[in-house]
């Protein structure tokens, strides 16, 4: 005010979150030709390498698109008009052979990370169905349209503290024939948790040596599902009571997560073991006086049919009480199709399970796919073949700035 000169005594900060608009930009690549006076040879430097060869789309592009679609969930429809606003349109069949064309590209660690994840000797199984166009098909589904099916495998050791990274492996089938599992699992053995399907049952068998190749490991959310369903339609007291014990058994459960094998066995067989014994023998005697029809009597008789498979847990410190990884890894699928409703074709569910394995594997080991891919993308036809799994997510590193290889 009296015009003295000012000095700082402070400041005041404040943040605006803004946003940079994404752009798309058109690279040239310049390759010039030249020839010897003496010789007339022609040289030329060779062309770069590109994700899809003779395609129009960079890496990072690609890598935008897929996860777009398969971990945003967006129709390739709703991808077009994006594009459209950012000055590019893009129709959305070339967006669909782009999709394709990227996971042809990928396929090799598509494979690697199935065979990595299916040779554990301990996993989580379940599936889902997906519409698949099929215009020579009229089923159910209306005309030219069929049910496929979308199957994870999921590899999770985090709860007991094993080494394996942590990872899922999809695949897609035409159908829902139990020879589908039994081909994706192959000469594989171990533990297999998964819902009582009767696709997966041949693999609980014993074989000519008198062994199964996998002992059944059943979900105690799956069976808490039927009755907290029979509490909520019928307010049964029975139904609640059944809620209450299993709920003892997951505050067990939530006391031993990320403890290792043996300490969760240990605590299993003081604790969890005497509420399972006492709930077996409630539900034996309350099928004596329930109706045998009721949805109620149906839930107790599923756990009891399937008992050793639902004490299985208490065997092994390694052995979850529930299926939940493999239904979270089935919940973006779920969360896709009610987005773009179906697959175009039966090559349209693979490169979906492909996509899948490697977006979901990716933030399983806590990376940000979008960048995974784009990176992946970049290099994968430039490297070495034998080094292919140092790409796989839970091995990947970024390259540093100016290298390609």
């Amino acid at each position: 005010d009296c015009g003295g000169t000012l000095r700082r005594v402070g400041e005041d900060v404040s943040q605006i979150l803004d946003m940079i608009t994404a752009q798309l930009k058109l690279i040239e690549v310049a390759r010039p030709k030249k020839s010897c006076r003496c010789c007339e040879k022609m040289v030329q430097c060779p062309a770069p390498t590109r994700p899809i060869p003779g395609s129009l789309a960079g890496p990072s592009l690609l890598a935008f698109i897929l996860v777009a679609k398969y971990d945003d969930h967006l129709p390739l429809y709703r991808l077009n008009e994006i594009f459209a606003r950012m000055g590019a349109d893009i129709p959305d069949t070339t967006l669909a052979g782009w999709c394709g064309g990227a996971m042809r590209t990928l396929a090799p660690l598509v494979e690697l990370i199935r065979k990595d994840v299916l040779a554990s000797d301990l996993l989580h199984a379940d599936d889902t169905p997906i519409r698949v166009l099929d215009r020579a098909k009229k089923g159910e589904l209306g005309k030219g349209v069929k049910e496929g099916r979308i199957w994870a495998y999921v590899r999770d050791q985090r709860p007991w503290s094993g080494a394996a990274p942590p990872a899922v492996a999809y695949h897609f089938s035409p159908d829902r024939k139990g020879e589908h599992p039994q081909k994706h699992l192959g000469a594989g053995k171990g533990i297999l948790q998964a819902d009582a399907y009767a696709g997966f049952r041949d693999l609980y068998l014993a074989e000519g040596n008198g062994e199964a190749r996998f002992q059944e490991a059943a979900c105690w959310a799956h069976l808490r599902r039927a009755f907290f369903d029979v509490e909520k339609e019928t307010g049964s007291e029975i139904a609640r009571e059944a809620l209450e014990r299993i709920g003892a058994l997951y505050d067990i459960e939530a006391q031993i997560n990320g403890r290792s094998a043996d300490e969760r066995h240990a605590v299993r067989q003081a604790h969890s073991r005497p509420k399972v014994e006492a709930f077996k023998a409630w539900a034996e005697e309350n099928l004596d006086y329930i109706s045998g029809k009721s949805d109620l009597a149906k839930a107790f008789r599923y756990a009891l049919n399937r008992w050793d498979a639902f004490c299985l847990f208490l065997e092994d410190g390694r052995v979850a009480i529930d299926n939940n990884p493999a239904e979270r890894a089935m919940r973006p699928i779920g969360i896709g199709r009610k987005n773009w409703l179906f697959a175009g074709n039966d090559a349209g569910g693979e490169t979906l399970a492909r996509a899948m394995t490697l977006i979901e594997s990716a933030k399983l080991s806590g990376l940000d796919p979008q960048a995974y891919l784009a990176d992946v993308l970049a290099r994968i036809n430039d490297h070495i073949n034998p080094r292919l799994y140092e790409l796989l997510p839970w091995n990947w590193k970024p390259l540093p700035a100016g290298d390609t290889k």
